[in-house]
């Protein structure tokens, strides 16, 4: 059972081979016996999963969905669960944790769907770097490696879905947290398009953050996609519907697409390099895909390619982190202090601190004409960008010098190389799925990216299952 998805832990349900409970203590059984060395999960509500388990044995529970009896985990950063803690990888608040008031419309979309939520993963603090060693909690470790990053934010998540814990968990996407995690553990992770999964009601779909989740395949991500997607109330941007069920572009006929291949760092003409470990995963790829019908160009957007880029994401990147600093302070009660928070965080801080209004309007002004600019390369006729996900393979634990790191800007220049290919996408709120097509030859995973235009879930969703039928990694399994 460890290493089912989840739509065949969901298929035991149904068929009747397997009750919820028995799939939550299978689950509950791997997660006290692997996490002791992994460190993905940080809360654990067991008992409670216990009782919603029950519930949809006896048939009792409106969560009749097509995961029903699959347990799940929640991510601890800023999504609410009614009466649960949330430390958002924060050591003051681990001491003093929020308790969600109610649900969230995606949680309750979660249970809706029938998944059995039995705690919270591991984050970096405020989710704000792309590996997860808070130190709040610690550091999660790669289950291919356990003196390796599982990545960041959602670091956690990957973590626990790679080691098969459980077979999907939430996760969220500011700048690649959903991406980063999947490509250094091994799995499918999707970032949708802004506005296609609600954040309703404390958050906002026009910002650089996403939720969904990450999942060991594409029918997972699709029968989730499925089951989420959609509005809630006030939402200022809404995702086109979609022409028919996502599950359904699993079995659809794909015409040849033209794709373009970015092998490099954008930033090259600035001396960025990457490593060649993810070049020869970014080459293997796009010859499986001429193999299978699609045509393959050396192209991509040339706004990837400007610095002034880097510089409004970082710019927006740090007013979010003040944000959460300052709702810190909310709860605390009392103004935040360098020692609530660490380094890095407070640096961001006191960036965002000593930017004007105006220069946050610009910064805003800025990602309006990127997005504009590199969407203008899928309206000129691509269908899809190729790149790596990640410009490094997998860091070990402590490379990135998080905690001790005073120095935003050499902070930035050390994860240049390592974020390439992500944050971009978030600005430009367009949908990118890591795969794992490659691991290196110690044996390392090494995620490919593909991009969509807006709202084009659909074709990566079939672009992907059709790599994953060419290429299964299903087998492919850590040793634990």
């Amino acid at each position: 059972m460890q290493w089912l998805d989840a739509t065949a832990q969901a298929d035991l349900f149904h068929r009747k081979e397997a009750t919820a409970v028995e799939l939550l203590n299978a689950a509950v059984d791997r997660i006290e016996d692997l996490d002791p060395r992994i460190n993905a999960v940080v809360y654990r509500w067991f008992d409670d999963a216990a009782e919603t388990a029950a519930r949809i044995d006896r048939g009792d529970s409106a969560a009749a969905g097509p995961f029903a009896g699959v347990p799940f985990l929640l991510k601890d950063l800023n999504t609410s669960c009614s009466g649960r803690p949330l430390s958002n990888g924060n050591a003051r608040l681990r001491e003093r944790p929020v308790i969600g008031v109610a649900d969230t419309t995606l949680v309750r979309r979660f249970r809706r769907a029938g998944l059995v939520i039995a705690g919270r993963t591991n984050t970096p603090e405020l989710g704000s770097i792309g590996t997860t060693e808070p130190v709040a909690w610690g550091p999660t470790r790669n289950p291919w490696d356990r003196s390796r990053t599982a990545g960041g934010s959602s670091g956690g998540a990957a973590a626990a879905v790679a080691a098969g814990m459980v077979p999907i968990a939430h996760a969220s996407d500011g700048g690649g947290s959903i991406r980063i995690p999947a490509s250094c553990c091994g799995l499918v992770g999707l970032k949708p398009s802004h506005g296609r999964v609600t954040r309703h009601p404390s958050q906002d779909e026009s910002g650089l953050g996403v939720e969904f989740c990450v999942t060991r395949s594409i029918r997972d991500t699709a029968v989730l996609l499925d089951s989420v997607s959609g509005p809630g109330v006030g939402d200022s941007v809404i995702a086109p519907v979609p022409a028919r069920p996502y599950l359904e572009e699993l079995e659809c006929q794909l015409r040849s697409l033209r794709i373009g291949l970015l092998d490099h760092h954008p930033l090259v003409a600035e001396g960025l390099t990457i490593d060649m470990e993810c070049v020869d995963a970014v080459h293997t790829a796009a010859r499986l895909l001429e193999e299978l019908g699609h045509r393959i160009e050396p192209s991509f957007p040339n706004a990837l390619a400007d610095p002034r880029a880097g510089r409004t994401f970082s710019t927006l990147w740090s007013a979010n982190v003040a944000a959460g600093i300052a709702r810190l302070g909310e709860h605390l009660g009392r103004p935040v202090t360098p020692d609530d928070v660490e380094p890095l965080n407070w640096a961001h801080a006191q960036a965002a601190g000593s930017a004007s209004a105006a220069d946050h309007a610009l910064a805003q002004d800025e990602a309006m004409k990127f997005r504009r600019a590199v969407r203008g390369w899928w309206a000129d006729g691509f269908d899809i960008l190729l790149s790596p996900t990640l410009g490094k393979v997998p860091s070990r634990l402590g490379a990135l010098d998080c905690h001790s790191a005073e120095d935003l800007a050499a902070y930035r220049r050390r994860t240049s190389e390592y974020l390439a290919f992500t944050p971009s996408f978030n600005v430009s709120g367009q949908p990118a799925i890591s795969l794992p097509l490659s691991w290196t030859e110690s044996g390392l995973p090494v995620g490919i990216q593909l991009v969509a235009d807006y709202g084009r879930e659909d074709l990566l969703i079939a672009l992907a299952g059709q790599l994953e039928r060419a290429q299964p990694w299903e087998n492919r399994r850590p040793l634990l």
